[in-house]
């Protein structure tokens, strides 16, 4: 039994080697073969497997071309998305929020996304496309040239073999030939009747076929030698060198595929860092976005600084005068240029020319986005920090001007002690001009820093305009003159509008060409009602009643309106000019309308050509 056992480990084991030592001949002769050797008859077959092998390196250059572009047209897309999403100029204001912010930072990201996909793109077409291309375009040349000497070779060989096959049939027919000679002249030799010369002639016919006989054995003989030599050394030689050249070029395209797939793969992942970065800061602008810094911002850009309205009280009326009932009234609103902006047009309003001219033109106390100058339409708080916005901004400009101005002295200064270097003088006009901003600027900068001082020293209001309506004064109602008094009456009749207060209110827009409005001269006391109705025709006239044309102009240029008391315009328009420009750049016209009626509103001075009436 042990016997048995001990036989059979040796089998196996015996059998495992054996199964080894062929996997490893087979690898050896796997590695020593060669299409010259193995495939020496398939000389047709190895030509079209390599114009295949070719083509479908060809197919993946195309592949990586169409990627290219997929690529590409992605990061240009990508590009164009985030300059579209960019935030508007008009839009810089809610930028301050950190969701703004944190979209901003993603476009920034998606940006760099798109820079990356570029790079990718690139290194495709110049990497990798054009290796795939030159190797294709050599392994074709080489292709071509293995497939040109193989034809040499075999056309070489048939026309040996073609020698070979004509001295075979040449002889062949020699031989024929002689044999019947010999034939003839045995018949003849045995013939009596034919004479000594006649046999002779046979005879010498017979040793003529048999010399032409072994001369053509002689020359087939030595063609079937030639023969067999060249086919030799076809097949063992000279066709094995072609085909191995065929599966070296074969191999060097495989190498290169496998080259060029991993060289692609290498190309993606060399920006895969680069994109787990972008993602990184796009995870991270998300973790930015502040929901409570976000509500801090939104109560610091619109808190007004007004307090709410107090409670409403109540009003006893039978323990109060019955004479004093009509007189108890809640307080007009008070004149607050918070409360209304808007334009009087000419047919509703006609503005008084007198000698005081205290409704003179302030259109040129607008900011480019139709505020006032000193932001007097805002909310105390968004009126400081507008203005201290704008003070920070004009000493960042006199700033950089100084530092120019300075620039500017140092070259002159140059200039004059070496006027090889440049001629002062072209220095000096510049410095001029920059001497003159700079003036310009302190002077702004001087005129904001007094906005701002007085905005901080006028008390804040302690309600709102809203809370003034509900606040009663002893059953009295205050009236607000031009000269800011405000006095208590007694109305004895019914309760009517206060004239002064709500004219005081309204503050004219830049484009409507009405100063503060004001129903007394400067120093009145009197402000009833009555009183005020009757100052009031000595400064307008409350009929429709249209300004008269001073000329008219043609639009230069078209002109869209974009604020309250402008009008639109087209190219070549023509309109009525019903006040010239005060010096702040715009002119008030007027156009008939559709419905017989007129437009009237200012347009900028630049955009028309005048033509005014003698």
């Amino acid at each position: 039994m042990l016997a048995l056992l001990a036989s059979g480990s040796r089998r196996s084991s015996y059998s495992s080697n054996n199964k080894l030592a062929e996997s490893e001949n087979a690898a050896q002769n796997s590695n020593n073969m060669s299409w010259g050797t193995e495939l020496w008859d398939q000389n047709d077959n190895l030509a079209i497997h390599t114009h295949k092998g070719i083509e479908g390196l060809d197919r993946y250059a195309s592949f990586l071309r169409d990627r290219v572009a997929i690529e590409a047209e992605y990061a240009g897309k990508l590009r164009r998305l985030v300059k579209n999403y960019q935030p508007k100029k008009k839009e810089e204001e809610d930028n301050e929020f950190t969701t703004m912010q944190a979209f901003r930072n993603v476009l920034k990201e998606v940006g760099d996304l798109a820079g990356q996909r570029e790079i990718v793109s690139e290194s495709l077409q110049n990497q990798i496309i054009l290796g795939v291309t030159l190797l294709s375009k050599t392994l074709r040349e080489d292709r071509k040239k293995c497939l040109s000497d193989g034809a040499t070779l075999q056309q070489n060989l048939n026309t040996q073999l073609t020698s070979l096959e004509r001295a075979k049939r040449n002889y062949e027919k020699a031989y024929r030939d002689s044999e019947k000679a010999v034939d003839s002249y045995k018949r003849a030799d045995m013939d009596l009747n034919l004479s000594r010369a006649e046999v002779e002639r046979y005879k010498n016919v017979m040793t003529t076929k048999i010399q032409q006989s072994d001369d053509a054995k002689n020359e087939y003989a030595n063609q079937l030698q030639k023969t067999n030599n060249l086919q030799q050394q076809h097949f063992s030689m000279m066709l094995p060198a072609v085909l191995n050249r065929l599966q070296e070029l074969d191999e060097k395209r495989t190498r290169g595929f496998k080259e060029f797939i991993i060289g692609a793969a290498e190309a993606e992942s060399s920006v895969a860092p680069i994109i787990a970065r972008c993602m990184e800061g796009i995870v991270k602008a998300g973790e930015s976005i502040d929901e409570k810094e976000d509500s801090s911002k939104v109560i610091e850009r619109y808190q007004s600084g007004f307090t709410p309205p107090r409670d409403i009280p109540f009003e006893d009326l039978s323990k109060s005068d019955p004479d004093a009932v009509h007189d108890s009234h809640y307080s007009n609103p008070t004149a607050n240029h918070l409360t209304m902006r808007g334009t009087m047009s000419a047919n509703k309003l006609k503005k008084r020319v007198g000698i005081f001219n205290i409704f003179g033109s302030n259109k040129n106390s607008l900011t480019a986005d139709g505020q006032k100058e000193d932001f007097s339409d805002l909310p105390p708080n968004q009126r400081r920090k507008k203005l201290q916005a704008k003070i920070t901004e004009l000493q960042q400009k006199i700033g950089q001007e100084t530092n120019a101005r300075d620039g500017l002295m140092k070259m002159k200064i140059v200039y004059e002690a070496n006027s090889s270097l440049g001629n002062p003088m072209t220095v000096e006009g510049q410095l001029n001009e920059s001497e003159h901003k700079l003036e310009k600027l302190k002077v702004d900068l001087k005129k904001y820093q007094g906005f701002l001082e007085k905005a901080n020293q006028v008390q804040m209001a302690t309600s709102s305009p809203q809370a003034n309506r509900n606040q009663l004064q002893n059953g009295h109602r205050t009236s607000r003159h031009s000269n800011g008094s405000a006095d208590d009456h007694h109305d004895d009749g019914d309760d009517q509008p206060d004239d002064a207060g709500s004219l005081s209110s309204s503050s004219a827009s830049p484009e409507s060409g009405l100063g503060t409005s004001h129903t007394s001269l400067p120093g009145s006391g009197q402000g009833s009602a009555n009183e005020n109705a009757i100052g009031e025709d000595t400064y307008y006239e409350t009929e429709v009643e249209a300004l008269q044309p001073l000329g008219t102009c043609r639009a230069l240029y078209p002109f869209e309106a974009t604020s309250e008391g402008s009008i639109p315009m087209n190219e070549g328009e023509e309109l009525q000019v019903i006040e010239i420009d005060q010096g702040d750049g715009w002119t008030r016209v007027r156009r008939a309308n559709n419905s017989n009626g007129w437009d009237e509103g200012f347009v900028p001075t630049s955009y028309i050509e005048c033509t005014l009436y003698a």
